[in-house]
């Protein structure tokens, strides 16, 4: 009996893993058309709204940390199998990008403000 609750324990941790502290909140993101979204960090779903105004909501699952001289990648997965990278490409953790599993630029995010992937490359 200790042995199943152990597993149902284990189990459950592995499906409900949050997202990251680090990146859960209100980013301001351009996607490779420079077109501006507003995108909402919650523990276990976000929400990118357009610039029309219309919202759509994921839920996801954080699958992978990863830290390389000092610079964060998240994964995490959506409930439709699609996976996405969250990377920091600073120790400054308030711009940052988001890719698809290929290394394909979807986002750039920032808190502050709409940034191009040049704008990240060019920040000290």
């Amino acid at each position: 009996m200790r042995k199943l609750i152990l597993i149902l324990e284990l189990a459950n941790f592995l499906i409900s893993c949050e997202g990251s502290d680090t990146y859960q909140g209100n980013w301001h993101a351009l996607d490779g058309k420079n077109q501006k979204f507003e995108i909402n960090f919650a523990p276990n779903k976000f929400t990118l709204k357009d610039q029309k105004g219309e919202s759509k909501t994921y839920d996801y699952t954080q699958n992978s940390v990863k830290s390389e001289n000092s610079l964060e990648t998240y994964g995490i997965k959506l409930e439709d199998g699609r996976g996405y990278l969250i990377y920091f490409p600073k120790t400054d953790e308030s711009v940052g990008l988001i890719l698809d599993e290929n290394g394909k630029l979807m986002y750039t995010i920032s808190r502050k403000e709409y940034i191009t992937y040049d704008d990240i490359y060019k920040l000290n």
